[in-house]
């Protein structure tokens, strides 16, 4: 009797709508996808065994690095930009919508008020020799100017958390002078930035 040979099946799948849909998932995340701006400053802060995540959003960090400098940052663009108009009607300093565009895309500063509109009138290469040797933001008892920046970003959020990421030979007396700061405007409850195998977390003083 002879043998029945089965029917070969084609084997070949098409691939196009697969393809599509990559290329469509692909397309869809780099449009959506927004880049950190780049950090003026780095800091090692110290580890600790906390899990907590930092909070995202409406985030207010305050860091200070290894020479005992003071940064400031604000999460968010429009945030930056409301936050600079707040500290302009504060100070009686007038800003031009070029100013508050280029404001708006740092991520962090150290720039003394009276510095500011130089500093954001020069080149993004300026800023970064700039930064090397600004001194900070002033925290002395005599010209706060920290104060001023927490009170204009607190107007744009009241509920935004606060974050102090210290480097880890950050000089205690500059991080007195930053909590006394925040303590002075009963802001009490902030959060610390700590690293922990590599990855940044908080946890709530």
């Amino acid at each position: 009797m002879a043998k029945v040979k089965p029917k070969r099946k084609s084997t070949w799948v098409d691939m196009t709508a697969m393809v599509d849909v990559a290329f469509l998932l692909l397309t869809f995340f780099i449009l959506v996808s927004q880049f950190r701006p780049e950090e003026v400053v780095t800091v090692t802060p110290p580890s600790s065994t906390s899990d907590a995540k930092v909070p995202e959003g409406d985030l207010i960090q305050i860091t200070m690095d290894g020479e005992g400098r003071v940064f400031f940052g604000m999460a968010g663009k429009n945030n930056r930009m409301q936050m600079l108009d707040n500290i302009g009607e504060a100070r009686a300093i007038e800003f031009t919508e070029q100013e508050k565009e280029e404001f708006s895309l740092l991520e962090n500063f150290g720039t003394p008020l009276k510095d500011l509109k130089s500093y954001l009138a020069s080149g993004k290469e300026a800023r970064k020799n700039y930064d090397q040797s600004t001194e900070g933001i002033p925290v002395d008892s005599n010209n706060n100017e920290l104060e001023y920046w927490i009170r204009a970003a607190k107007g744009v959020s009241r509920q935004a958390p606060v974050a102090i990421k210290g480097d880890r030979l950050a000089k205690y007396p500059v991080f007195e002078d930053v909590v006394n700061t925040l303590r002075d405007l009963n802001e009490n409850r902030f959060k610390l930035v700590t690293g922990s195998e590599g990855e940044q977390v908080a946890f709530v003083e």
